[in-house]
């Protein structure tokens, strides 16, 4: 068993601000005892439309701010997902990219949107680069294994699917869901489904208002929160357990009946 904690709050443009929130954050959920600390997507910069600035504020892989997640997570002995902007040598496009650090200080798995959000009114695309489809990186902490995926990604089932089958117990979901007319249906709809349908558990922590919907929640196997927040910044913690992950498949062992896998399109 392993606590995991899902954190939410709305960053801005200034990254030295995000930072500081990040490490309060951080400070709160492994002070009460967890072992995984999720954050949003993007949480080192984000600006009310998503334009230059989000170029010009890139950070690499070894920049600022993967070194101060670095810091918090080796401080507390503990994992921290985060999204970031990450700089790529192709000019004016980034990466939204996850970073996964560990307790011994380093990057533990990094994971790159594959599905990038032009929808609803929005082309993401147009500075974001599509992450490179492999073989889905992991971590594992007490025991558990953990896979991660960003926000638009929770639309295609495949995706979490590719990470279950890599061993994940449990899906780190950073977001900035965009709120809109039934997006916050959407954004709980969808992620007690990817629960449901690959019986693991689903931390899913969202940007709140004015960014993002915020409805941050833990989603057991069988779909049941097991903790969640409502429309503004705070940490919310839960249990996860590899027993209630086994007990869960004896009773609907949906993934050993399944009679199909999935592949890159």
């Amino acid at each position: 068993m392993v606590q995991v904690a899902v954190a939410q709050y709305a960053p801005s443009e200034d990254k030295a601000e995000n930072m500081a929130t990040i490490r309060k954050l951080v400070d709160e959920a492994a002070g009460g005892g967890a072992r995984v600390v999720v954050l949003p997507e993007f949480a080192m910069f984000t600006a009310s439309r998503m334009d230059e600035r989000f170029v010009e504020t890139a950070e690499p892989l070894d920049g600022p701010f993967t070194g101060a997640l670095k810091d918090a997570s080796r401080r507390h002995g503990a994992h921290v997902v985060a999204g970031m902007n990450e700089r790529l040598d192709e000019p004016g496009r980034i990466a939204n990219t996850l970073v996964a650090a560990g307790p011994d200080g380093e990057i533990a798995a990094v994971y790159r949107k594959i599905h990038l959000y032009d929808a609803f009114g929005y082309k993401e695309s147009a500075l974001v680069r599509h992450g490179e489809i492999g073989d889905p990186e992991t971590f594992t902490a007490d025991g558990v294994t953990f896979g991660m995926q960003t926000c638009y990604d929770v639309r295609f089932p495949e995706v979490t699917r590719r990470i279950v089958d890599a061993g994940a117990d449990v899906l780190a979901l950073p977001a900035q869901w965009v709120p809109g007319p039934l997006k916050e249906d959407h954004w709980r709809t969808l992620v007690r489904a990817r629960a449901i349908e690959n019986t693991i558990y689903v931390a899913a922590a969202g940007q709140c208002a004015p960014t993002g919907a915020g409805n941050s929640m833990i989603i057991d196997p069988m779909g049941v929160v097991v903790a969640s927040l409502g429309e503004g910044p705070g940490v919310a913690p839960g249990e996860v357990s590899s027993e209630r992950i086994e007990a869960v498949r004896k009773k609907n062992p949906a993934l050993a009946l399944r009679r199909f896998t999935v592949t890159p399109a």
